[in-house]
């Protein structure tokens, strides 16, 4: 099944005074990456959260962003430098006492004193989030699943239209090819007329289009596309990841319909290869996009 390398899929699970999301994308790529972004204290699951998506998704760049609310979702707790926080007391009430001060020491200058003071994590549960946690997330990967399967059956189907132009063109070739000899033949005989009034060296005139044909002969290059254009129409249907071996194919049409535009000196031919290279061209932009 040909599928599309882009696609989105959100995800959600609640329970437990948890609240977890998960969001997923993922555009063109080579390989296969993926980018977890999740809070810290839930990272032990992210080596379980690639696993998953790798169920689904064998090549593309794949974004998961996961947010995790409620009041079990983040335990934090205050600590408090008292050490710290004595001594800054003590230069206040120091203060005081120096410039005659009348007002006491409040809370609130105490609490001014960032350093005294900080925010830190308590360990969560995470065996109670996990499979919430993973069950968003498979929501998420399955609808993305099926939205690079909805868009790479489209793209199957602008692909295969583009075959068979493809074929249509090469069979054309495969008619022009037999006759570029012969009109070789024909344009060298009549400029050998104009300069020799008609005292034609027929050995001779056979001898150089019997060069040339050989030189300008584009049956094996025919041959390899032909076989190329079957092999690609057989790997699209196949169910596992074929973007890869599609694009390789694509290369291997390109290079001999190089060696067909340099060998075929006719300008049906060379009208025929520019057709060829267009519908090449937009294949291999739609392959660009297949997992």
């Amino acid at each position: 099944m040909v599928k599309s390398m882009t696609g989105y899929g959100a995800g959600s699970r609640k329970g437990n005074g948890i609240s977890v999301s998960a969001e997923m994308k993922t555009v063109n790529h080579r390989f296969c990456e993926q980018i977890v972004r999740m809070p810290k204290q839930y990272l032990t699951l992210e080596d379980a959260v690639k696993k998953l998506i790798s169920q689904y998704i064998h090549r593309g760049r794949a974004e998961v962003f996961i947010t995790i609310d409620g009041e079990k979702a983040k335990n934090q707790k205050m600590v408090v430098d008292w050490q710290l926080l004595d001594e800054y007391y003590r230069v206040l009430e120091e203060m005081r006492a120096r410039f005659t001060i009348k007002e006491p020491v409040s809370v609130s200058e105490l609490l001014q004193n960032k350093d005294c003071f900080q925010l830190l994590d308590d360990p969560v549960n995470v065996e109670e989030t996990e499979s919430m946690l993973l069950g968003a997330v498979k929501e998420a990967a399955i609808q993305l699943a099926a939205m690079r399967e909805a868009e790479g059956r489209e793209l199957k189907t602008n692909i295969l239209a583009l075959l068979q132009s493809v074929h249509q063109v090469t069979d054309k070739l495969k008619r022009l090819a037999p006759k570029v000899a012969e009109s070789y033949r024909e344009r060298l005989k009549v400029k050998l007329d104009s300069y020799t009034s008609g005292l034609v060296d027929e050995s001779r005139l056979l001898t150089e289009v019997a060069i040339f044909a050989e030189k300008a002969d584009i049956n094996e290059e025919l041959v390899r596309l032909y076989s190329h254009i079957h092999q690609f129409a057989s790997i699209i249907e196949e169910s596992e990841p074929v973007g890869r071996r599609l694009d390789f194919l694509l290369q291997e049409m390109n290079r001999e319909v190089n060696t067909i535009g340099s060998k075929g000196n006719a300008a049906d031919i060379a009208s025929a290869v520019v057709d060829l290279k267009s519908s090449l061209e937009k294949m291999k932009e739609q392959v660009q996009n297949i997992e």
